[in-house]
């Protein structure tokens, strides 16, 4: 019997006890692995790359530098960067908002509960959806600083990745996304990689973020 190799987390906030409650129900699962704690953003950029875990859960707002300059030193610097998903107070926050244009996979509210929270780590971890795609959506329709003009690259999309990118930001895997279109799983992942490449973005959030401020999804 084969076993799976457990997803390694960081936890990254100035508040201990939210350290503590984040450990506590992430430990209690056997395919996750709590193997570092940061207090602040600089602690959190030493750290991930010291251990190099899977997924980082990061505050927004800690001492020394901030989550989102953290998340942008991370994403910079290591070859191979782990996922980082921003864990929050008010989902519709700026700084939140800043941090997924900063290359965040995603973000979590501090209430949520322990399902939502395991469940998060899982996927951002395993697949390819969209983490929450209509929360990602309201706060890039919400905070957008839409361009003058529509940039380069949407020009550049074929109409088939055009398809894609809308059908991405509606929280799609490539699994759905092929179902839909009616064309085989490779396609579509090359479709999803032609899109990353002429938008400029790392992933699926990024991704949606440039369609928002594009002007792309109120387009056809």
């Amino acid at each position: 019997m084969t076993t799976c190799t457990p997803v390694r987390i960081v936890l990254a906030d100035d508040e201990r006890m939210v350290r503590s409650a984040l450990r506590a129900i992430l430990s209690a699962e056997p395919d996750l692995e709590v193997v570092g704690e940061a207090a602040t953003g600089a602690e959190a950029v030493s750290v991930v790359r010291e251990l190099r875990p899977d997924v980082v859960l990061m505050d927004v707002r800690m001492p020394e530098i901030d989550g989102i300059r953290a998340t942008e030193q991370i994403l910079a610097t290591l070859d191979d960067p782990p996922r980082i998903v921003v864990v929050t107070t008010f989902e519709n926050d700026s700084y939140v908002y800043d941090a997924l244009r900063a290359g965040a996979a995603g973000f979590l509210l501090k209430r949520s509960d322990a399902d939502a929270l395991v469940q998060a780590v899982r996927l951002v971890s395993h697949t390819d959806t969209l983490l929450f795609p209509s929360a990602v959506r309201a706060l890039a329709a919400e905070h957008a600083r839409a361009y003058p003009t529509p940039p380069p690259w949407v020009a550049r999309l074929t109409a088939r990745e055009s398809d894609v990118l809308r059908l991405m930001a509606q929280g799609l895997t490539n699994a759905e996304i092929a179902r839909r279109m009616e064309v085989g799983p490779a396609t579509v992942k090359s479709h999803v990689a032609a899109v990353l490449a002429k938008t400029g973005t790392r992933d699926r959030t990024q991704a949606v973020i440039a369609a928002y401020e594009a002007g792309f999804m109120n387009a056809r």
